[in-house]
C-alpha cells in the first residue's frame, strides 16, 4: 500500500485586471512630429521616449 500524500496542485494566478493607459495630452504639444500629433494607437509597437 502507498500512504504517499499526492503533491497538492498550485492554485491559478490571479488575473490582473487591463488597464488602458490615457491618451498623451500636454499643454506643450508634440516635439520632432512635424506638427502632427500622435495618439496612443500611432506610438504602438515602437520605442518611444517620453520627457516630462
Amino acid at each position: 500500500m502507498n500512504d504517499a500524500v499526492p503533491a497538492p496542485t498550485p492554485a491559478p494566478a490571479p488575473r490582473r485586471a487591463r488597464v488602458r493607459a490615457p491618451e498623451l495630452i500636454g499643454k506643450g504639444g508634440w516635439l520632432n512630429t512635424g506638427g502632427k500629433d500622435l495618439t496612443l494607437a500611432d506610438l504602438r509597437g515602437r520605442i518611444t521616449i517620453l520627457d516630462f
